[in-house]
């Protein structure tokens, strides 16, 4: 099985039924011996009819019973030999399924982090949560049935064959019952893989629903929007149950004919024996084993629908997994040096400007039109930005990064102890890491945690409330003390109170820096040294927060909806 530090190897992204095969090929020899112990295991399954018949014509019907107890031995050795191979089968196939499991995993993970800052802007958080939790089970449920499947095929053929020596009718009938199976379920397998599609589909659109409502239900309430996307939440929820039923339907048809199948098809088999033993084509003993034959065929039969079943999905979900390992992260074209000394960021797309060595700020009618500048002055996406006049497209993006930090007000916070998970890489002396906890206001996070800095701080800071996680995200940006600033809402989640006292640190932190921070707070526009109002994602008016309440009726009503909104959180 793959060990956790292992290369798992370059996945084959053609589609979903070649990533299958990738996985396959990944543990070739395991799934050869998986293949190989359920073939045998089910061709002496099939084996049993004709021992019976050993025994029934060599030793019970001419009343020889030493070679009924001979055969009896062999009987109950190949029974035993099988449960064993039982064993090993099913351990087999577990490996085969925890390895694929675990490499799908590993590429996942690799493929994230290799997007880096580009994975949000590529793909939503639903698709990633559906694809890590519920894609990569199904994936790896598809390869356990691979080694059944496989066996069906050859005790099927088996039999057809020993069937042969008692009758040709027989055979050819066994022989036609898999292709006839085969015709009957293939249609609904394609159906199938439709619902399937677009039942995932909705599943992520629900996923990230829930995951917007867990991180902003505060904020609905105080804007009053929690009905409004309560409904909308009712109505996905209400889409992806129904589509649940269209896929639960297909599915039942699918499992009925794999089981009903079978059950017909021994009944016709067993009724054209009884007819040929009437007539004396065939003796008793081999009217027993043929109907052992066909008994034991409901088995591989069903396992070889099963198997079609099961790939099915897999294929359906790998077709996600291989559409998430086509993202590409952002491709770095520049070759020009940043700019020597602090420069203006420009965005022609809005006409925002931000001097160096200031503090500005952007207030947006929506905010994702802020958001959308803040991602093209960071160069998350490719745009006719300039920094010092030069295209940001044009700058080698090591430098851009180095130099400018965007600070997202909902960015990961790992599980590490506080000093880590604030310093990050580097090493950073006690002086600069008070100086950034006093600017982020964070001096009673610090304080109230049993271990002040070294204690252990959850995923996502979930032994954090949602205020104090914002506080550490801050905290670790002006830790960064990077040329450029660009905060995404660093406030929304605080109280009036330690906001005010947030924005005049912040603005005392910052001074001779420059930075940009996208708020609607009164608190925080009124430090800042400019403020761009943006309307449709362009800027209307430029100027201080005083002079936009007197002079931009629009301005003076978005900053006070966002005072009220505070009020009602306090």
């Amino acid at each position: 099985m793959i060990d956790a530090y292992e290369d798992p190897g370059e996945p084959d992204r053609r589609g979903g039924a070649r990533y299958l095969w990738w996985l396959v090929t990944q543990q070739a020899g395991r799934s050869a011996l998986g293949s190989l112990i359920s073939a045998v295991w089910m061709v002496l399954l099939a084996a049993t009819p004709y021992l019976l018949s050993r025994a029934v014509d060599e030793g019970l019907t001419p009343g020889d019973y030493a070679a009924l107890a001979g055969w009896t031995g062999v009987l109950a050795a190949v029974h035993v030999f099988n449960a064993w191979l039982s064993v090993m089968r099913h351990r087999t196939m577990t490996r085969v399924r925890m390895d694929a499991m675990f490499r799908t995993i590993k590429v996942l993970v690799g493929q994230s982090v290799r997007l880096g800052a580009a994975l949000p802007r590529r793909i939503g958080a639903g698709e990633v949560v559906t694809i890590g939790v519920g894609d990569v089970q199904t994936i790896s449920n598809s390869l356990t049935v691979i080694g059944p499947g496989f066996g069906a095929v050859v005790a099927y053929l088996a039999v057809a064959v020993m069937l042969v020596s008692v009758s040709v009718p027989i055979a050819v009938v066994v022989l036609l019952g898999m292709p006839a199976i085969a015709v009957l379920v293939g249609p609904l397998l394609g159906r199938l893989q439709g619902t399937e599609t677009e039942y995932r589909e909705r599943q992520s659109v629900l996923t990230a629903r829930i995951a917007d409502l867990a991180g902003g239900l505060r904020v609905l309430n105080g804007l009053g929007g929690k009905d409004l996307v309560a409904d909308a939440f009712h109505r996905d929820s209400q889409r992806l149950r129904a589509q649940g039923y269209r896929v639960g339907a297909v599915t039942s048809w699918v499992q009925a004919l794999g089981v009903g199948l079978p059950t017909l098809f021994l009944a016709v088999v067993t009724w054209l024996a009884a007819r040929l033993a009437a007539q004396g084509a065939i003796t008793v003993g081999e009217l027993v084993s043929v109907y052992g034959y066909v008994a034991v065929l409901i088995r591989p039969v069903a396992f070889f629908v099963e198997f079609v079943y099961q790939v099915s999905r897999g294929v359906v979900a790998a077709r996600r997994v291989v559409r998430f390992l086509r993202l590409e992260p952002m491709a770095d074209t520049g070759t020009r040096d940043a700019p020597a000394e602090p420069a203006a960021l420009h965005d022609p797309e809005s006409g925002v400007r931000v001097p160096p060595g200031r503090v500005t700020a952007l207030a947006a009618s929506a905010p994702a039109d802020a958001e959308a500048v803040v991602d093209r002055l960071g160069r998350y996406t490719s745009s006719a930005a300039t920094w010092g006049g030069v295209p940001l497209t044009e700058i080698a993006l090591p430098q851009i990064r180095q130099r400018i930090l965007v600070a997202d007000h909902e960015a990961d916070l790992f599980a590490d102890p506080l000093r880590e998970l604030i310093s990050g890489r580097a090493d950073r002396d006690e002086t600069a890491i008070a100086r950034a906890v006093r600017a982020a206001v964070a001096e009673d996070i610090v304080q109230g945690l049993p271990d002040g800095l070294d204690t252990p701080i959850d995923a996502q800071g979930r032994n954090l409330s949602g205020g104090q996680r914002q506080r550490v995200r801050l905290v670790r940006a002006l830790l960064a003390d990077p040329e450029v600033l660009l905060a995404v809402e660093p406030t929304s989640a605080l109280d009036a109170h330690t906001e005010a006292r947030v924005a005049e640190r912040l603005h005392e932190a910052r001074r001779g820096r420059t930075t940009l921070v996208t708020t609607t707070s009164p608190l925080v526009l009124d430090r800042a040294d400019t403020v761009h109002f943006l309307v449709d994602g362009k800027v209307t008016a430029t100027g201080t927060h005083r002079e936009l309440l007197d002079g931009e009726p629009g301005y003076r009503a978005l900053v006070a909806r966002d005072e009220n909104a505070e009020e009602v959180m306090s």
